[in-house]
């Protein structure tokens, strides 16, 4: 169980910041990485724990920053390439480190695969029903509903970019909402933002045959509204943070989805992280995190 704190309870810090180089200005010093360690470390307690849905993974947990408000908001996507045996935790370090800089933060739960109704649609349409309860939460907590943003980590950073086109994915749709959050803007940190190409180079295992329920080319219309690069332009400001050392998910597919979505007209920008393996954009121990911190300030503008 989640500890409730008070919801104002964490102090306001500022991290330190730096100018974020995209490929042109790669910067040459070595991301000293953590690795996997902060899949093992214990996050700092939530604020609350609140169900949006009936299932038992239909679950996120706040964070509040200090202050009266109304907070910006930023929705926090944990990874794991869609599998249930990778859950929120490890994304509270980010989820935290994002709250004492000032945003509160809605980390998502969600039915994954190896989970009852996880995987197409189910994985889909809890991200979009947990997004959407940002607008139930403002209820009760001092939330700025005009300044939302989703970000999330690997197989999350593509559900982060999938909830900013959301808008993009028409009515009648297994996968479409009659209104769904507006959101300034997405951040994906080492997101699989393509699906088909991720498909093609059998990520994690196969995740996206899984996921989606066999390959893009038996399955054509499911992936049209499912992958974020169909489904551009967005209309919003989308960042791709990416590290040089990712062996899990390869630079190439947040690349490839810049230059897909700029070609479209969208302000979509990468931003490359040298030296920085798979975990470091979601580690606030990392060197790469005032990036993180610095981008998501950006995109809530």
């Amino acid at each position: 169980m989640v500890s409730r704190r008070r919801v104002i309870g964490l102090g306001a810090a500022s991290a330190a910041s730096f100018t974020a180089g995209i490929a042109a200005s790669l910067a040459a010093t070595s991301c000293k990485s953590k690795g996997r360690k902060i899949l093992d470390m214990p996050a700092p307690a939530a604020d609350i724990r609140l169900h949006y849905g009936q299932d038992a993974l239909q679950f996120g947990d706040l964070r509040m920053p200090a202050g009266p408000g109304p907070h910006p908001v930023a929705i926090v996507i944990h990874g794991g390439f869609w599998r249930a045996k990778y859950g929120l935790a490890y994304a509270g370090h980010m989820a935290a480190a994002l709250t004492a800089a000032g945003i509160a933060t809605w980390n998502l739960e969600y039915r994954r695969m190896g989970n009852p109704g996880g995987g197409w649609p189910g994985t889909f349409l809890d991200n979009a029903l947990g997004a959407d309860y940002v607008r139930e939460l403002a209820r009760k907590y001092p939330l700025h509903l005009e300044k939302v943003i989703s970000i999330g980590h690997s197989a999350g950073g593509h559900l982060a970019v999938w909830l900013a086109a959301r808008r993009r994915i028409p009515q009648g749709d297994t996968l479409a909402s009659a209104d769904p959050i507006k959101l300034r803007g997405a951040v994906s940190l080492a997101g699989i933002v393509d699906l088909r190409r991720a498909w093609e180079l059998k990520l994690g295992d196969n995740a996206v045959d899984l996921l989606m329920g066999g390959p893009p080319v038996e399955l054509s219309a499911r992936y049209r509204t499912a992958s974020p690069i169909e489904l551009a332009p967005l209309g919003l400001k989308v960042r791709l943070l990416h590290g040089t050392e990712d062996s899990t998910v390869p630079i190439e597919i947040s690349n490839g989805y810049q230059k897909a979505a700029s070609r479209a007209g969208d302000d979509a920008r990468l931003v490359v992280l040298g030296g920085a393996d798979h975990f470091a954009a979601v580690d606030p121990r990392s060197e790469h995190w005032a990036t993180v911190e610095k981008t998501a300030r950006e995109v809530l503008l």
